[in-house]
């Protein structure tokens, strides 16, 4: 059996997949056709169902839940990880809404937590996320919405943090962030779902007793991250929520959908989120 898996290449991923795609774990007769991609194309190829298994944002999901189902296993979500509102100044709410900004996707989590931060802001252009620090550097956006890295590089440049959004949905919902998950599709066979999350754990389950084993895979397309980056990224975004979301993390993505259907920022889900 072949499924097409599409993931991002920042190390977050790469750790993840590493073991399930280079063999270091049983997995049990399934080959996975690997595909690279920034996290909007990652979003924007699943609205034309190109993939069988892919990683997308979670507010992206409410716009495929048709055709896609979410995996428990694989997903970045978890506290003090949000995106980060930054600018070359520090910003009061009035100039924010007046402000132009951009976002690293429409479709992103990024943006739904901006939109529930900032409802009134409306000048917003989609932005690949690794050019939105020089975009605001060179005065083409007054301010924009960081992912990933950025988050460990922006001081650097002399930008400043405006409003840190994961914070924002933390203190206001009390409840773990959730950032980016693996769908599958629907019309794939439910034992062969059931089979796919459970490589997946046991390919995170390898990842964090053997930390070294994906150096080389994560640096390869780490895109020159430095090594110390690279780390604090895993660190940051691969957590017990990926190897399996439980309750809490289950109940935070929940809550994510019903306020935000609420708001009117994404659809409202009809079927079953995650698989059975």
């Amino acid at each position: 059996m072949q499924l097409t898996l599409a993931i991002s290449p920042c190390p977050n991923d790469t750790f993840i997949f590493d073991a399930l795609l280079h063999n270091k774990v049983d997995t049990e007769g399934i080959i996975f056709n690997l595909v690279f991609a920034d996290v909007e194309q990652l979003n924007e190829a699943a609205f034309q169902q190109q993939y069988d298994i892919t990683k997308l944002s979670y507010a992206a999901f409410p716009h495929v839940s048709e055709y896609y189902a979410l995996l428990h296993s694989g997903s970045a979500l978890g506290n003090n990880c949000g995106p980060l509102l930054i600018g070359r100044n520090i910003l009061s709410d009035n100039e924010i809404t007046e402000a132009s900004i951009c976002i690293p996707g429409k479709y992103t989590t990024a943006n739904l937590l901006f939109s529930l931060r900032y409802p009134d802001a409306r000048n917003k252009t989609s932005v690949l996320f690794s050019d939105i620090e020089n975009k605001i550097l060179d005065g083409t956006f007054d301010t924009g919405v960081i992912i990933h890295e950025n988050r460990f590089t922006f001081e650097q440049k002399g930008l400043k943090k405006i409003v840190d959004l994961g914070e924002f949905w933390e203190q206001t919902y009390h409840a773990p962030i959730p950032l980016g998950g693996i769908a599958i599709k629907r019309r794939i066979a439910g034992e062969l779902q059931t089979a796919v999350e459970r490589i997946i754990k046991k390919s995170i389950e390898f990842a964090f007793e053997n930390p070294q084993s994906s150096s080389e895979f994560v640096q390869e397309h780490s895109q020159e991250m430095s090594e110390e980056v690279c780390r604090r990224h895993i660190e940051l975004y691969v957590n017990k929520y990926s190897v399996k979301l439980g309750d809490e993390g289950k109940a935070a993505v929940n809550m994510l959908y019903k306020i935000a259907a609420e708001k009117k920022i994404i659809p409202a889900i009809s079927k079953p989120i995650f698989i059975e």
